[in-house]
């Protein structure tokens, strides 16, 4: 018995020392959109971004394990002008506005860059579909490593299917990645551009999936990596009211589907360094390649099978002072020229000089180019915009690219949502607490509120009204009027706003939870700029649909705008 006792004893000891822990980091960027160098093509300075940058992260990673899997959740081919101009390369076979083409633009520039850092996978990201088959099958072929989708399905005929899955085994560990992409697309697309796709339910295809690689490959990790958002409050379960039917189902996902270890997602522009539904580890990293997600798994095989015995994850943000790749930048250096070359030349004309010094003060040209764009796209009858940049001059003559999008310095989507009368008076008299009130002749009183920031000042167009100062807050709207007649606060409209504006922000609460009937695909700047391009020149003068009253109220914000001279950003 003594013996026996002994040999188990002894193999339980021997089964102790054999055990092992393994580590096993898995790496994560999304959203990146053409950010392969360190810079705004927009106001033509560095930025801390760049997957130039994320590459001396992801080598930092590298020396310190071996054990490293690295994957983009997607929206990586679309974006800044690096990108824009070599697609539309693609696509037509020459440059945009009839530039000559440079040397040395041979394959997508993002995947390129990619494949010399040797990621694992791609997830598809819904900007991927923007050019159309031809550019997209053109990236697939420059990318050493697949594009996931679980729910993209391919027509016969129509082009190679994608993946649902890759599965790889590092350091004696085999993890499952499984790739989801946000199925609203078709709500944004262009049909020839998705012809021959179609998209289900990310939810249903990710429990498919799941089930189907554990059942098949026993991995010992599975991640999904999606390109979706949350689509929940991750606090309090709530829906997220501006989002497509289905278009963000992270949560659902970590909710409802068994299997799952952690997801990793982005596509929402947000970040989230660490959060958890149950057992299920989130983490999504920020977008244009400002940070690098991380994310740890430590296993132990002690039971004879590796078991995932803890987990944890974090960002990795980029700084002005994180190092560049030289080799990444040398590969950017002719797609980077061949940007600079379109932001550079001119796109309409201008036939007055134009500024947007006074745009918070009256209706300015300016403003109203903004305006007319959202009206157009959004095909709407009232559109709302704010003075983001005050500092932009514009000389009589030609515009160019750049000029143009320093109009507008942020990358918001445009809605169009269902409204009425009512919501357009509510907005407006929020956005008339910009001012403050006007006592007397106005003089010397400061009437720019501080406390609420330029950008939170709305103005607009469709409709025609005066801003009285001389009235208190709530009640300073006069002489609304919508195509000649007064505006009743149950008129229906369909009315233009951007991402921020329909989530209820900067005190536009009455827009929240409005029906949403259209969600542009683009950015709101990109937009500006195709259709001036077609256009081809700027409006001349404002049409003076709103003002401030009384005019000593006016003369004196005039005043006050002309001594800050600044202008203030989102």
């Amino acid at each position: 018995m003594r013996t026996l006792r002994t040999l188990a004893l002894a193999l339980l000891i021997a089964g102790l020392a054999s055990a092992r822990t393994v580590t096993l980091t898995l790496l994560v960027t999304t959203d990146m959109h053409g950010n392969l160098l360190p810079y705004d093509f927009y106001t033509a300075k560095p930025a801390p971004r760049g997957l130039t940058k994320i590459a001396t992260l992801i080598r930092e990673v590298r020396a310190e394990t071996p054990n490293v899997v690295l994957v983009d959740c997607g929206d990586t081919i679309q974006g800044v002008p690096l990108e824009g101009v070599y697609q539309h390369v693609v696509r037509f076979g020459k440059m945009p506005l009839g530039l000559a083409k440079p040397a040395g633009l041979d394959g997508d520039p993002m995947l390129r860059a990619m494949s010399e850092l040797k990621y694992d996978a791609m997830v598809l990201g819904n900007h991927e579909f923007n050019f159309g088959w031809k550019n997209l099958e053109a990236a697939r072929r420059d990318a050493k490593f697949p594009l996931l989708s679980a729910n993209t399905h391919v027509a016969e005929g129509a082009g190679r299917p994608f993946e649902p899955w890759v599965v790889k085994t590092v350091g004696g560990v085999k993890i499952a990645i499984v790739g989801i992409t946000t199925p609203t697309i078709p709500m944004w697309e262009e049909a020839d551009n998705i012809h021959g796709y179609s998209f289900t339910p990310g939810k249903d295809a990710a429990a498919k999936a799941v089930a189907e690689v554990r059942r098949k490959e026993h991995p010992d990790i599975v991640v999904v990596a999606a390109h979706a958002g949350l689509g929940r409050d991750a606090r309090t379960g709530a829906p997220e009211r501006t989002d497509l039917p289905g278009e963000n189902m992270v949560y659902d996902i970590a909710e409802g589907v068994e299997g799952v270890d952690g997801i990793v997602f982005g596509h929402t522009h947000g970040q989230m360094a660490s959060g958890n539904i149950g057992k299920v580890l989130l983490m999504q990293p920020k977008n244009w390649a400002m940070s690098l997600g991380r994310m740890d798994f430590t296993l132990d095989d002690g039971g004879g099978s590796w078991k995932v015995t803890a987990k944890s994850s974090r960002l990795m943000p980029v700084t002005v002072d994180t190092p560049v790749d030289a080799g990444l930048e040398a590969l950017g250096k002719p797609y980077f020229e061949a940007a600079e070359s379109y932001l550079k030349a001119p796109v309409a004309l201008a036939d007055e000089a134009l500024s947007s010094e006074f745009s918070r003060v009256r209706d300015t040209a300016l403003i109203d180019a903004i305006q007319e764009v959202q009206l157009a796209y959004a095909k709407a009858d009232v559109s709302f915009t704010s003075s983001f940049n005050t500092r932009v001059r514009i000389h009589k003559g030609p515009v160019t690219v750049r000029e143009l999008a320093a109009l507008y310095l942020y990358d918001n989507t445009l809605y169009a949502v269902e409204g009425t009368g009512r919501m357009v008076r509510e907005a407006l008299e929020n956005a008339a607490r910009f001012y403050l009130p006007c006592v007397a002749d106005c003089s010397g009183e400061r009437l720019t509120n501080t406390k609420m920031p330029g950008y939170n000042f709305d103005m607009a167009q469709g409709v025609d009204y005066e801003i009285d100062l001389s009235k208190p807050e709530g009640q300073r709207i006069r002489n609304l009027r919508y195509k000649g007649q007064p505006l009743a606060d149950d008129r229906k409209l369909r009315i233009a706003i951007n991402n921020y504006r329909a989530g209820g922000s900067g005190g536009y609460t009455m827009f929240k939870g409005a029906t949403v009937a259209w969600r542009s695909n683009d950015e709101i700047r990109d937009m500006m700029i195709e259709y001036f391009t077609k256009k081809k020149a700027l409006p001349k003068a404002a049409d003076g649909n709103w003002r401030i009253a009384p005019e000593a109220a006016r003369v004196a914000l005039e005043r006050e705008a002309g001594h800050e001279r600044g202008g203030s950003m989102q």
